[in-house]
């Protein structure tokens, strides 16, 4: 089971709808925690959202913290990351900060950090956009005809 874990809650249907598209064909699973966004000045939020994340982690898991820092894959580079996370005994977790971003403490934890790219998105959409990227990776090592790596000419 995939575990993803995220501040806020997802009030807007089409950001719901999107995640959900994707959440139910995946296999294995994902399961969706959300934790309440935090109040305060930005520092005072980032560190009681990321104090609620690390409480919120399986034990032993593999973190990937979604970080505009972190490392950037192409579908196939990633599918391969993936594989071989869901291999080990342990379970694998995403993590999603809040607007704010992730606390230094829960980036220190992660085992990994994923960008989706250069580009700040909001932290709602990225849960679509990651369900979608599994999806695909999970597709890509299945060789199910989902991901078309072909480009135009």
């Amino acid at each position: 089971m995939f575990h993803l874990i995220a501040v806020g809650r997802m009030k807007d249907r089409v950001e719901r709808d999107l995640f959900e598209r994707y959440a139910t064909r995946l296999s294995p699973r994902i399961k969706l925690v959300e934790l309440p966004e935090g109040r305060g000045a930005p520092n005072e939020i980032k560190r009681r959202e990321g104090q609620a994340i690390l409480a919120a982690l399986p034990d032993r898991a593999i973190v990937v913290a979604m970080d505009e820092g972190g490392r950037t894959y192409d579908s196939v580079a990633f599918s391969r990351a993936v594989e071989q996370w869901i291999e080990t005994p342990r379970p694998l977790c995403f993590v999603i900060g809040g607007a704010e971003g992730l606390d230094g403490p829960v980036v220190q934890r992660a085992d990994h950090t994923l960008s989706l790219g250069k580009m700040t998105w909001p932290h709602m959409l990225v849960r679509g956009m990651l369900a979608e990227q599994l999806y695909r990776a999970r597709a890509i090592s299945s060789g199910h005809p989902y991901h078309r790596a072909g480009r135009p000419d």
